[in-house]
């Protein structure tokens, strides 16, 4: 490997050097030690091994929660139900008694047009009283 290498450094010595400042020269990359790979893998995975927990204990919280959220819920259109079931036996009774006081209602409807139609002639029999004695102080007058 050493023997590429170097032919690579000689075929590079053997090209022409250019002045250029915009030239960027190349370095060789050194293999990090055996040990220290080693060693950034263990801190890699173990930081890895941190981040994945974390991601997993973060997505198990977000399903308990939205468990906690469901029944809390449930709970709730439980409560409402029996609200609604309440609701609806309250209008039941409410139409039953309106139904047992319709009869009254209706003859207190006739009554009220009975009394519009009493008043009617008690104005009609004043309005007559009233021509009778303007006729009667005319006569008298004779």
């Amino acid at each position: 490997m050493e023997a590429a290498a170097d032919g690579v450094l000689a075929s590079r010595s053997e090209e022409p050097v250019r002045d250029d400042a915009t030239v960027e020269t190349a370095e060789e990359a050194k293999e990090p030690a055996e040990a220290d790979i080693n060693e950034l893998c263990r801190d890699m995975f173990s930081k890895m091994a941190t981040y994945l927990t974390g991601e997993l204990t973060a997505t198990s919280e977000d399903y308990k929660l939205l468990e906690n959220m469901n029944k809390l819920t449930s709970l709730k259109y439980l409560e409402m139900k029996d609200i609604a079931i309440n609701i609806s036996r309250n209008l039941k009774d409410l139409n039953q008694k309106y139904a047992g006081l319709q009869p009254y209602l209706d003859q207190i409807n006739l009554i009220e047009e009975q009394v519009a139609a009493l008043e009617q002639a008690a104005y009609k029999l004043d309005a007559y009283s009233k021509k009778l004695e303007a006729k009667y102080k005319k006569l008298e007058k004779r």
